[in-house]
């Protein structure tokens, strides 16, 4: 049995798992090009000059290198006001790109892992893991007996960068089933080439995760643990197509995983892993939102929305679990016949409305389903108006880690604002200016002001923290990987605090009765939000 002690050290070797996909990746691509040994050569470089000298996309560099700074091994200094970002090495620099080349690899893996979805582990998948686990198994000669030290943490950084996308793969498939969990079972069970596959659990067995005797093979308690946890990986994960990529993204073609059309399939994320490993990792915060929707619609009637909107709805999934809240769990439930509520579900994509759709109408559930785009609700609300008789500002606004994810749209003003964010941004390669970026958000939030004024806007959000704050709490957050993930993908998540100013700025006032924080600390990376007008 696991001790709340133990659980936690399990927990922070989660988040060095996550950290080292991004770091590895990032790492390795700047020594590849020299830029490691360029800043210990300079100690302190505008982030211009290395972008000048290495012919690199300003953007995406920067991306890489403040990952550097939430591992500890460089420094930021960010002048928002100038609109200058300086690099300097540190302490912990010189040791950190030393051991960088033994990333090599475990990063040259994933050219293999990035194709698991779709192909599976096939024979030269597992021949290269074999090679990794070897290595690993030697540990590179490290010293790692102390979990502060830079070895351990490069070590952790490479047994994530191996082992996620293979518990990503079985937590798919099925090794995680309860079945396999409570009883012994061997390869043969499990996979069509036990003798390959029983690599992989003696890699795991090796790291404690499975106990083997003989040919069978059973869960240990730390096992259990992370098998129970595998999404948790899952969205960090997901982004392999784009971590394989960051030689051409940051030294090369910065459109190369661009689509020309929202109907194409995304090249820089795997969506249905993506969507797997969210429905994990979001239930505490749909808790909240479930709370939330339970108050309002709590309400006399005559104070409550006539009903929501999900912008961005995707397969229609959180519009059927609000409804189900709603129904069963509220006063509203009780009077539907008399006081029906508007579902609307809305999102960018066609595909993705019309899954909303099938999935809506095998649930047996009224709602209508448009096209809609998030930086434009005027035409949503008008669209809504002449085709539906629905005024976009009777309904409940809600949506999910979607903002941040907008398409960039420089704002129209620019403002003499001096951005307190320390975020890394860019749009197809270039670097954007923290001040145009919040500038652009508060454009962003002015435009849905008029709808959303009466009943708020109701939303979860992913936000970034200071590096240097998660350079002191390395193996508590997410952080690093979150700002990978987004960063290379050109979406713009602010801090907590920065994101709140600005919608009040905008008029939208976060409601300290419904807002909440993931965690509630200073590493906050997730936020709940009611935003109302005055």
């Amino acid at each position: 049995m696991l001790s709340k002690l133990d659980k936690e050290q399990l927990r922070g070797t989660i988040f060095r798992h996550l950290d080292g996909i991004a770091t590895s990746t990032s790492a390795f691509a700047l020594h590849k090009k020299g830029i490691l040994d360029y800043l210990l050569e300079h100690k302190t470089v505008h982030l211009k000059t290395l972008s000048d000298t290495f012919n690199a996309n300003e953007g995406y560099l920067n991306v890489a290198l403040r990952i550097l700074c939430s591992q500890g091994w460089l420094t930021q200094q960010l002048d928002n006001k100038t609109d200058q970002i300086i690099y300097a090495t540190n302490s912990k620099s010189k040791r950190a790109f030393e051991l960088v080349p033994l990333y090599e690899q475990a990063v040259n893996l994933l050219k293999y892992s990035v194709r698991f979805p779709d192909e599976r582990i096939g024979p030269d998948a597992f021949s290269a893991l074999e090679k990794v686990f070897t290595i690993y198994k030697q540990k590179f000669g490290l010293d790692i007996s102390e979990e502060s030290s830079i070895e351990y943490q490069l070590l952790k950084h490479i047994e994530g960068t191996i082992v996620a996308p293979i518990i990503v793969l079985l937590g798919v498939n099925g090794l995680f089933h309860q079945y396999f969990m409570e009883a012994s079972f061997t390869a043969e069970e499990y996979h069509k080439d036990p003798e390959s596959f029983k690599k992989i659990l003696d890699f795991f067995a090796h790291l404690g995760w499975f106990k083997k005797k003989k040919n069978t093979y059973q869960f240990t308690d730390e096992g259990l643990f992370f098998a129970k946890r595998a999404s948790a990986y899952g969205v960090t994960v997901s982004y392999l197509p784009t971590f394989v990529n960051l030689d051409d993204l940051i030294f090369g073609n910065a459109k190369i995983l661009k689509t020309l059309s929202p109907e194409d399939t995304e090249k820089h994320v795997h969506r249905e892993m993506n969507v797997w490993g969210s429905g994990g990792a979001h239930s505490t915060y749909f808790k909240v939102i479930d709370q939330v929707i339970i108050k309002l619609f709590n309400k006399p009637i005559d104070e409550q929305p006539k009903g929501i909107l999900d912008m961005g709805c995707g397969n229609g999934a959180f519009i059927q679990h609000i409804f189900d809240v709603i129904e069963y769990q509220t006063k509203r439930g009780k009077i539907l016949d008399e006081h029906p509520l508007l579902l609307v579900g809305a999102d960018f994509n066609q595909a993705a409305l019309k899954v909303t759709r099938a999935n809506l109408i095998k649930a047996d559930i009224w709602a209508k389903v448009i096209w809609g785009d998030i930086g434009r609700p005027d035409i949503l609300a008008k669209d809504l108006k002449e085709d539906y008789n629905i005024e976009l500002g009777d309904l409940l606004n809600v949506r999910t880690f979607l903002d941040h994810n907008r398409i960039w749209e420089a704002p129209k003003t620019k403002t003499q604002r001096i951005s307190k964010s320390t975020g890394a941004y860019a749009s197809i390669g270039e670097r954007l200016s923290n001040n145009l970026v919040e500038d652009s958000l508060l454009e962003h939030l002015t435009k849905w002001k008029p709808y959303v004024e009466r009943f708020g806007l109701l939303m979860i959000e992913l936000h970034t923290v200071k590096p240097e704050l998660v350079a002191q709490n390395i193996g508590k957050t997410a952080a690093t990987a979150y700002d990978a993930t987004h960063g290379y993908s050109d979406q713009y998540i602010l801090e907590v605090d920065v994101f709140n100013a600005i919608a009040s700025e905008a008029g939208l006032h976060p409601d300290e009765h419904y807002f909440s924080k993931f965690p509630n600390n200073e590493l906050a990376t997730v936020s709940v939000n009611l935003l109302k007008g005055n």
